[in-house]
């Protein structure tokens, strides 16, 4: 099935009908184009019926000025594109939509706000690989999903009405936004009625993740004991257990509200609490009291308590590692990035909002603390690998479509390998490769696996 990059030009509607494409001769002659017959042009979800005429001496394609607006493309956009003689179907793109959590109209310089250059940058990814990119917003979503308004860059962004795209990537980055019904129930009819592409589909629970891989025996090794925390009877249990335990709120991120528990001494429990200023520290003289302390928490966000681990540090801060997995342009996991984060002073938690720093694994492996005899050459690789597993363990037990994820693993001192948390959703700030790249790894990959998708 033959398909290309080809210029589109927009000429006036008075030179060219609607329903007539002018195409380049070669082009015609090497798909076996037929002429001046009925034919479908495909753009995202835009159908219209049209007919074919050759151009000889160009090689790019010509359309009216009210096709192009229909379709939404500005007047010089490079797409790919594809003729598939059984169903007399041309098609352009792919048309891809990026689903943001909120825009702000009055920033004509940063309408997406931090995300503003994420945003240029899969443009200028999209213009390269011949695919078209918008952004659109849960208020830009209608009653009329046949089409939505979203934002495109054409010598400054503005906001247009476009196709229902071929693929969605749901950049939103909270779960009340995401389960507005409006989001719900345009993500449900896209994918029925247009046969749409939809992946990060879901943000993910922390017991959710950890139920699901226990089920895998070939993940169960990465796994620290984890359980959805639903009385003392179960505090009481994994205190006894081990030295320190960690409650994460179930649905958390950035390190937000997590708590650290660990016995100070034959009476007394220690808590450790992540705030913004730092680590906040509180003694009880019993387990009971520290429960009841923080029993107020529970009534507003469910926790998860998971054995602590005992996680390599350079000079007494911890240290993880996050991994960032994406779908290639054949449909397979790969790893794109795996940086090393060292939580800053005052803080175990080692997020980059949290005052962290990155450096490269082997650089902060080399500086920690490992224990004697433990090789620190093959980190890096295993690393990798447990992230691929994972990923794939995840997609395999977890009824959704996922096409990256940030998957966060802390190293112990005996060397062993620990899952800490997987993000559906992973921060485009919080895992950049450590370069300068203008158009990132990350980018490219989501661009490709778009393409792999829409299949152009």
């Amino acid at each position: 099935m033959p398909k290309t990059k080809i210029a589109v030009q927009v000429i006036s509607s008075g030179m060219l009908p609607e329903d007539t494409l002018m195409l380049g001769e070669s082009f015609v002659k090497q798909w076996k184009i037929p002429q001046g017959q009925p034919l479908t042009l495909k753009f995202g979800g835009f159908r219209q019926h049209v007919k074919a005429i050759a151009a000889s001496r160009f090689d790019g394609l010509r359309i009216s000025q009210s096709l192009a607006r229909k379709m939404g493309i500005g007047s010089n956009a490079t797409l790919r594109m594809q003729y598939k003689a059984d169903t007399a179907t041309l098609s352009l793109g792919p048309l891809i939509g990026v689903l943001i959590s909120r825009d702000y109209p009055q920033l004509a310089d940063r309408p997406f706000g931090s995300i503003t250059m994420f945003c240029k940058e899969l443009v200028e990814a999209c213009e390269s690989q011949g695919a078209y990119v918008y952004f659109f917003t849960p208020n830009l979503i209608g009653n009329n999903t046949s089409s939505v308004e979203g934002w495109i860059y054409a010598d400054g962004w503005k906001r247009t009405t476009l196709p229902v795209p071929d693929v969605v990537n749901n950049r939103l980055t909270s779960r009340k936004l995401e389960n507005k019904p409006n989001v719900q129930n345009f993500l449900k009819e896209v994918k029925q009625k247009y046969r749409t592409s939809v992946f990060n589909e879901k943000f993910l629970d922390k017991t959710e993740v950890f139920d699901a891989l226990k089920h895998d025996n070939s993940l169960l090794r990465y796994l620290p004991e984890s359980h959805l925390l639903r009385n003392y009877t179960m505090l009481k249990a994994m205190c006894s257990r081990y030295s320190n335990v960690f409650l994460k709120p179930v649905r958390g991120s950035l390190g937000k509200g997590i708590i650290r528990i660990s016995r100070a001494d034959s009476d007394h429990y220690q808590a450790l609490f992540t705030t913004a200023a730092g680590t906040q520290k509180q003694t009880y003289s019993s387990l009971l009291k520290l429960f009841s302390s923080i029993s107020t928490k529970m009534k507003s966000n469910r926790y998860q308590v998971q054995q602590g681990l005992n996680l390599i540090e350079i000079q007494k801060r911890p240290v993880d590692f996050r991994a960032l997995v994406q779908k290639n342009a054949a449909g397979s996991w790969t790893i794109t990035s795996i940086v090393a984060r060292t939580a800053g002073n005052h803080h175990f938690v080692s997020n980059l909002a949290r005052g962290g720093t990155l450096s490269t694994v082997s650089e902060a492996v080399l500086k920690s603390n490992l224990a004697p005899g433990v090789s620190r050459t093959d980190t890096s690789a295993r690393l990798k690998s447990a992230a691929l597993a994972i990923a794939k363990g995840v997609e395999e037990h977890i009824p959704a479509h996922f096409g990256e994820f940030g998957i966060d693993l802390a190293l112990d001192t005996s060397g062993r390998i620990w899952l800490l948390e997987v993000n559906s959703k992973p921060s485009k700030n919080d895992n950049t490769p450590l370069n300068d790249n203008k158009i990132r790894p990350s980018v490219k990959l989501m661009l490709q696996y778009s393409r792999f998708l829409a299949g152009l």
